[in-house]
């Protein structure tokens, strides 16, 4: 029987503080943000809204769970000592990937780019070989670690580094080579052997909803009944997975999938329903940076000028209790979360 809290009803800042003061709401993740009502759903059907702190004896510890600041993940800073969410640059030493494909394919502008997102801010580099842009052709693992482990060693002396990879062989690979998180779009499910690598290799991981393994033919799969229902389930079902074969929660972080087999409208839903994710008991990740849909949004149809709706998706995530963000404008994002963070707490961030 699967049972879900949505926390709605969102405040900010002094007002969220008042409300949880007076005792009208409860604190989101023990942070700035509260939540005045929840909605209640049990086997796909919601019960309707109540106010949170008048939930049923049987739902309470569900609700609690969501005033529960998220787990250190990977062994960075929380977001509570940060004061925002993490922010993972995202690094594609690809020829084809959809925003930023053949800028940093030689390994020395992939160094010195990551160097530039690190002084910007950045507390990790996200490092892929391999484009999973709509329609993308396959890469083999062999080519995809000739192009990543070199990038990956030379970062990892200095800063984290997650490899974004389906395949286990690179997986094993990079981490060998002093990654510290697999961050997988297809969520362990590709690659047989990929459970088993992360399990013995105490990495932490990012699982990502996707339908099918495919990012070639993910866009054909996009039919949901309910978006953010099933993409929470999915979730619950590979953290289960993980937790099976001895990767445990404590080392699992969960990314909706923006933009993976989902359209406009169901990219648009998950961001809005966010916080119904932080039943799940992991950081949230958010990779919105440049995708489609803000280029539909804002008329942009080039990737890199879609920056500035980035930025708006990346703060409104954070308002809905994501953890990390995936990003390739680090500078700007580390800018804005700051402002942001400012805003709802009314004192400057360092």
């Amino acid at each position: 029987m699967a049972r879900w809290v949505e926390p709605m009803g969102l405040l900010h800042g002094r007002g969220a503080f008042a409300a949880v003061a007076a005792g009208a709401a409860l604190p989101l993740e023990g942070g700035s943000a509260a939540f005045t009502l929840v909605r209640l759903i049990e086997d796909g059907r919601a019960a309707g809204l109540m106010p949170a702190v008048e939930t049923p004896e049987d739902w309470q510890e569900a609700v609690l769970a969501l005033t529960r600041p998220p787990r250190p993940f990977a062994g960075l800073p929380d977001m509570a000592s940060l004061g925002r969410p993490l922010v993972m640059g995202v690094l594609n030493v690809t020829p084809d990937s959809f925003s930023d494909g053949g800028k940093h394919f030689d390994p020395r502008a992939a160094l010195m780019a990551a160097d530039a997102m690190l002084t910007a801010g950045a507390d990790m580099i996200d490092v892929g070989g391999e484009s999973t842009r709509p329609g993308a052709p396959p890469v083999d693992a062999e080519t995809e670690m000739a192009r990543v482990l070199p990038v990956i060693r030379a970062i990892a002396r200095d800063a984290p580094v997650s490899v974004d990879t389906r395949h286990a062989a690179t997986m094993r690979a990079a981490l060998e080579a002093g990654a510290e998180v697999v961050n997988d779009v297809t969520a362990l499910r590709h690659d047989p052997e990929a459970l088993a690598v992360a399990a013995e290799a105490g990495c932490s991981v990012v699982l990502m909803h996707m339908p099918g393994t495919e990012p070639a033919t993910m866009q054909e799969h996009a039919h949901y009944a309910d978006v953010t229902l099933e993409v929470t389930e999915f979730l619950a079902g590979r953290i289960a997975a993980c937790e099976a074969a001895g990767i445990p929660r404590e080392r699992i972080a969960v990314d909706p999938g923006i933009g993976f087999g989902k359209t406009m409208e169901h990219n648009l839903e998950l961001l809005d329903r966010l916080p119904i994710l932080l039943g799940l008991g992991c950081p949230i990740l958010v990779g919105a940076s440049r995708k489609r849909f803000i280029g539909t949004l804002s008329g942009l149809k080039a990737p890199a000028d879609r920056m500035a709706g980035s930025l708006g998706v990346a703060v409104s995530a954070a308002t809905r209790g994501a953890a990390m963000l995936r990003v390739h404008d680090v500078a700007e994002t580390v800018a804005a979360l700051r402002l942001w963070r400012a805003s709802v707490a009314g004192v400057p961030q360092s």
